[in-house]
């Protein structure tokens, strides 16, 4: 089955061009965004479309959900991958992140500001209604209590009567739009003068809860009033006076004006814990509860209902007031703050909380706030205004500026990609285009110069191994110059290892066996290392073998031993075969046609196999030893100086007679002078170890020296040449 879902998987996928999805959750997307187009063409559909409901798009919220592990794969594998969108990314979360948040604090705090300013506008003008109210309220009041002690001083009856006549003084309170005025004489509303819409007739006697006077806002039921209770005394009558003014929709439209619009729900506020009563001394005294005083209930021949009868309050639920004006601009948006207004159950006098909304504009709040100095307003506007426009400015120059440098970076990037890129194809002589002068443009540079110091080191490389080669073949050729194997002659056994510290060595050593029972014998130490050495350890053995094989050809010419040389004079028949003569010979060949400075260490020896006898020379090399079986050792010493230094040297020769059982050791100095923390191998180590080994064969007794060196030297490099 799952064969066959992958088989539909891969068709479907290869006719839209796309892999077929090989994730868990991206099969699931792609079945959910297959199932999505189905049920939305079977939609289509007459009869069947009805049946399907909410399904395709409870599919379409699988795919899209499901999708969300890919999108972000995607985003992060490709979309990202580009050095360009990555810092443009970078640049949003660094840059632009700190402007959108202190942007939006700004917002919100200009928001608050200005919502605080419309509720301060709006509250001041309420609080200043207020005050005017009770100011008035108290004129009337005063002029009540004043006509009163009139009429007790003149001696009138006990019941004084007040006068239906508004004072002159407060005419303009009556003048006040939906104002009511209502007086009262020891409890009882007595008749005023006044137009019907002005007489306040549905307010019984002061409450209980008022002791002197009061001046705020009401609450009856659903309905909000400003009231003001003022209570003055009269000999021993009290003239109560109450103003009463209704916040509904005309009023807090003369209160929003120039400010916008204020709406009030009387019918949603808050109750306090603690109730409070008014007094003389203070609009608002706490008290343990409402205080009940005969004096002042209400009569029972009361004019009118009582205060749940408001005609003239606001009606139930929200009262709007003021009219918001059409915006200056894009930027002159609404600005709808709450705030609250405090308030008193007109009933029992407990204080409340009603809610209200200013909805203003930023223009009208502008203009409220430098209402009295236009001048400022409009210099403060312009540098708003310029200010916003530099800052505009700034930040589209640092926008252009940071997508200049960015784009030299991404540039040195994508540069040094493609450079790269061509390096990898071999292609080592391409190099990165560089004009500015920064660090990208050093890495760049750096990077040429890498290519360069590519192209050189693999010429090197490439002569290197030309060189390795050739010395591949200069050491198969010196090689072959050493004795390719051992040699007998007799009694006599003879051996011989090089082991060069470099490719080539510049050590010598050979055998030459001249006819049946003589040879020669050779070892030697060219000074320095590597090829100088070796081309003159070639030149040295060629020599040696020339002079060697130049005299056995002469006196198998000349059987009688005698030869004339240029001068004519006899030259005797040992002139080749003594070591002293060609030592002699030899230094004169090397000191005519090498430089001043090099030489060489040599030792010649020639051996008679009738006679075991050994004549020898030894020019400069380490003395070779003859260890005799009762365990005495010879050093064969006689000679002379270092061949090829000085010019007309002559080499004394020595002669030894060697026994049964002797061995004689001719070595270099690589075998003595290699050295560790305990010092040189040395001689004495060197002949200790051939005495314990002398019952082997010569070659297990070299490769036993050989190997003691090598341990000796561990993982140090071989000093010099070892044979």
């Amino acid at each position: 089955m799952s064969h066959f879902i992958q088989s539909i998987e891969q068709r479907i996928c290869a006719t839209l061009h796309r892999k077929p999805p090989t994730r868990r959750w991206s099969r699931v997307a792609f079945w959910s965004a297959a199932a999505t187009v189905v049920l939305f063409l079977l939609r289509l559909l007459p009869g069947i479309g009805s049946h399907i409901g909410f399904l395709p798009w409870l599919t379409f919220l699988v795919a899209i959900l499901t999708s969300l592990p890919a999108f972000f794969h995607w985003m992060r594998w490709r979309l990202l991958w580009r050095l360009r969108n990555r810092l443009f990314v970078t640049y949003l979360l660094i840059g632009l992140t700190p402007v959108v948040l202190f942007g939006m604090l700004a917002a919100i705090a200009s928001y608050v500001l200005f919502g605080q300013f419309a509720n301060f506008a709006a509250t001041s003008e309420i609080k200043s209604q207020l005050t005017e109210l009770g100011t008035n309220d108290q004129a009337l009041a005063l002029h009540f209590q004043q006509e009163l002690l009139a009429q007790t001083n003149a001696g009138h009856p006990k019941a004084p009567v007040l006068p239906v006549a508004v004072p002159p003084e407060a005419e303009g309170v009556i003048n006040m739009p939906e104002l009511q005025v209502g007086v009262y004489l020891d409890g009882r509303l007595q008749p005023l003068d006044l137009p019907p819409e002005h007489a306040l007739t549905s307010v019984p006697a002061p409450p209980s809860w008022v002791h002197g006077s009061f001046s705020g806002l009401v609450l009856t039921g659903k309905h909000v009033y400003f009231r003001a209770i003022t209570q003055e005394q009269a000999g021993s009558h009290t003239v109560s006076v109450i103003t009463s003014l209704p916040l509904d929709a005309g009023f807090l439209g003369r209160v929003a004006s120039g400010l916008g619009r204020v709406t009030l729900w009387p019918d949603v506020h808050l109750r306090s814990k603690l109730p409070i009563a008014a007094g003389n001394d203070s609009k608002f005294h706490a008290s343990t509860g409402p205080q009940t005083s005969p004096k002042y209930s209400a009569p029972d021949n009361a004019v009118g209902p009582v205060i749940d009868d408001a005609s003239k309050g606001s009606e139930a639920g929200q009262v709007s007031g003021g009219v918001l004006p059409k915006p200056e601009s894009v930027l002159d948006f609404p600005i709808n703050f709450p705030t609250t207004l405090d308030t008193r159950e007109w009933s029992s006098g407990k204080p409340t909380t009603v809610f209200a909304l200013v909805t203003s504009r930023p223009s009208l709040l502008y203009q409220r706030l430098f209402r009295e100095s236009q001048l400022i307003g409009g210099s403060i506007r312009v540098m708003l205004v310029l200010a916003g426009a530099l800052f505009l400015c700034l930040e589209l120059l640092a926008i252009f500026f940071a997508s200049r440098l960015s784009r030299t970076i991404t540039h040195s990037v994508s540069d040094l990609y493609h450079a790269t890129r061509e390096v990898d194809q071999g292609r080592l002589n391409y190099r990165i285009p560089v004009s500015r002068q920064d660090q990208l443009a050093a890495l760049s540079r750096s990077f040429n110069a890498m290519s360069a110091s590519l192209v050189r080191l693999l010429e090197e490389q490439k002569e290197k191994e030309r060189l390795q080669s050739e010395l591949s073949i200069a050491q198969e050729v010196q090689s072959n110059l050493f004795p390719s194997c051992d040699v007998r002659l007799g009694e006599l056994e003879l051996h011989g290892l090089c082991r060069p510290a470099r490719t080539v060595s510049g050590d010598y050593y050979d055998f030459l066996v001249l006819g049946n029972d003589t040879l020669c014998l050779a070892i030697g130490d060219i000074s320095g290392k590597g090829i100088s050495a070796a081309l003159l350890m070639a030149g040295l053995h060629s020599a040696v073998r020339a002079y060697r094989f130049a005299s056995e050809e002469m006196f198998a010419a000349h059987p009688l031993g005698s030869i004339r040389n240029g001068q004519g004079h006899e030259v005797s028949g040992e002139v080749f075969q003594s070591p002293g003569n060609l030592m002699r010979l030899l230094n004169l060949h090397l000191y005519r046609s090498t430089q001043q400075e090099k030489y060489a260490t040599l030792f010649l020896a020639h051996y008679d196999a009738t006679t075991r006898t050994l004549r020898y020379s030894n020019g400069g090399q380490l003395p070779p030893l003859v260890l005799r079986p009762d365990g005495s050792i010879l050093r064969l010493d006689r000679g002379g100086t270092v061949v090829g230094l000085l010019d007309n040297m002559e080499y004394e020769e020595g002669v030894v007679i060697l026994e049964p059982g002797d061995l004689l050791i001719a070595y270099s100095d690589g075998v003595t002078e290699p050295e560790n923390e305990f010092g040189d191998f040395g001689e004495e180590r060197m002949v200790e170890l051939v005495h314990s080994n002398r019952h082997l064969p010569l070659d297990e007794i070299s490769g036993r020296v050989v190997q003691a060196l090598e341990d000796w030297i561990g993982a140090e490099e071989q000093p010099d040449d070892i044979t």
